[in-house]
């Protein structure tokens, strides 16, 4: 505990960009290896298997198996902070609690919807924007990608809790274990064995297994404070409500990516049918939706280094927010949002200057490298703006207010994207559906900046008045 406290005293006193790099190029690794590891799918698949068709087979695939595993994401978020704060009052015994319904609520939950997954798998593809050409080998992803979910639920709880114990290098190894093995598998079940897509699929689904096998063991081999007890697998309804409390708003916010995507795929399905009706036919919709394949991949890429910045702000936000340390917070705040800015403005001008060349690293398909960069550069002209809604978000998390912080969130897709699709498509045919991307991004932006403007100006230093710091916070 002794040296937990000198640890965190630093984060009071140490120069914030020191501190702002340490704390945020281990979560920028994890997300890094994130990225890539659904990169190599798309990658492999373009080149060497099924190419246009895969990619968006893909790309409808992955926000379904993203809903189902959010729910481990969430419960493993809502319990690790029951779980966290249980271990900071040395109660091990309802740290043990939540962690033991904190297993039962994961598998319940992912096994449920794996279920539904496969009982309605039609529906299901067809909700996210599956045309009968994708059909076939969405279905033959999801298959086995399903197998793969239960492993990835267990794993994302359980790097929750890993982190929750302190422990942020075993927990970046439950992402790092699962990427390796996924390059090496897709090599040797695409290139050699000449699987496919369902190569592609299989290559995951062991890469998730291992993940979850991974965090199995580190509960088992004693590195854990917590153990897996078959006595303790009863749901405690106060310790589910508190789990509940805070889980349900990482969900929600999982969610709303997963109706943008619905949306989304459904819209580029139909105008892209209209947009590229004398070329390409009824394959234009899916031609459409392996457009955003590859920029997706390339999104998850880019967003890297500012969910890093976003990340590793918070605890310094929390600490000193806390210390009643107005002038760090803002601060820290403008400072990561330099840093956001500064990145996201070099990233923009890669993507400017050389489209061609980086959608060339993943496919050789002439349709794909005649219309994918054009839209590359239209949706990432906003990005310099997306850090402003990262951090907006991260520092009302920080702060203790998650509501604002959810509905910044929700809003981006929900009040912005989403209508922005349908009026500016309606007026612009499928520009008018890649338009509403950056826009609502821009626009969210803004809100977001305007909103943290008016609430880090209200801050204080230490030698504000409790009373009036309270008021403050309540705020």
């Amino acid at each position: 505990m002794k040296e937990s406290t000198k640890t965190s005293g630093k984060l009071g006193t140490e120069s914030i960009g020191k501190l702002l790099l340490q704390q945020s190029l281990p979560a920028s690794i994890g997300f890094l290896v994130m990225s890539v590891y659904q990169m190599v799918d798309v990658w492999f698949v373009s080149r060497y298997a099924e190419g246009e068709i895969a990619i968006a087979a893909i790309t409808v695939v992955l926000p379904i198996t993203f809903l189902i595993s959010s729910f481990g994401m969430a419960v493993g978020v809502g319990g690790a902070s029951v779980l966290a704060r249980a271990l900071g009052e040395e109660n091990p015994e309802k740290a043990q609690k939540t962690f033991s319904n904190q297993i039962m609520l994961t598998l319940g939950f992912v096994l449920f919807f794996v279920l539904l997954g496969y009982l309605f798998q039609t529906e299901l593809l067809t909700l996210f924007g599956a045309n009968e050409e994708i059909m076939p080998y969405a279905k033959k992803y999801l298959n086995v990608l399903l197998l793969g979910l239960p492993f990835l639920g267990w794993a994302m709880m359980s790097n929750n809790v890993i982190r929750a114990e302190g422990k942020p290098k075993m927990a970046m190894y439950t992402m790092i274990i699962p990427a390796v093995s996924n390059i090496v598998l897709d090599y040797v079940l695409i290139l050699q064995f000449d699987m496919g897509i369902t190569g592609a699929a299989w290559a995951t689904t062991v890469g998730y297994m291992l993940s979850g096998i991974y965090t199995l063991w580190f509960f088992l081999s004693g590195k854990s404070e917590l153990q897996l007890s078959k006595s303790g697998l009863r749901l405690d309804i106060p310790i589910v409500k508190e789990i509940s409390s805070i889980g349900s708003i990482t969900l929600l916010r999982q969610s709303m990516f997963s109706l943008l995507a619905i949306v989304l795929y459904s819209q580029l399905d139909k105008w892209g049918q209209v947009e590229y009706e004398t070329t390409l036919g009824e394959s234009g919709g899916s031609h459409a939706i392996a457009i955003y394949g590859l920029i997706r991949g390339f999104t998850l890429f880019v967003a890297f280094p500012i969910i890093g910045i976003m990340q590793g702000l918070m605890p310094i936000v929390s600490f000193n927010y806390g210390a009643k340390n107005g002038q760090r917070v803002k601060d820290s705040v403008w400072l990561a949002i330099q840093w956001t800015t500064g990145i996201s403005l070099l990233l923009l001008s890669v993507i400017v200057i050389f489209p061609e060349e980086l959608i060339g690293i993943f496919t050789e398909d002439k349709d794909l490298l005649a219309h994918t960069p054009r839209v590359l550069q239209l949706i990432f002209l906003s990005l310099p703006v997306m850090g402003i809604g990262f951090i907006g978000g991260a520092y009302f998390q920080a702060v203790g207010k998650p509501i604002p912080a959810l509905v910044l969130t929700l809003a981006r897709q929900g009040l912005f994207m989403i209508p922005l699709m349908f009026i500016l498509a309606y007026f612009f045919g499928l520009d008018g559906v890649w338009i509403s991307l950056p826009a609502g991004e821009v626009v969210a932006g803004i809100w977001a900046a305007s909103w943290l403007y008016l609430e880090v100006n209200k801050l204080k230093d230490k030698n504000t008045t409790a009373s009036e710091m309270e008021t403050i916070g309540t705020q």
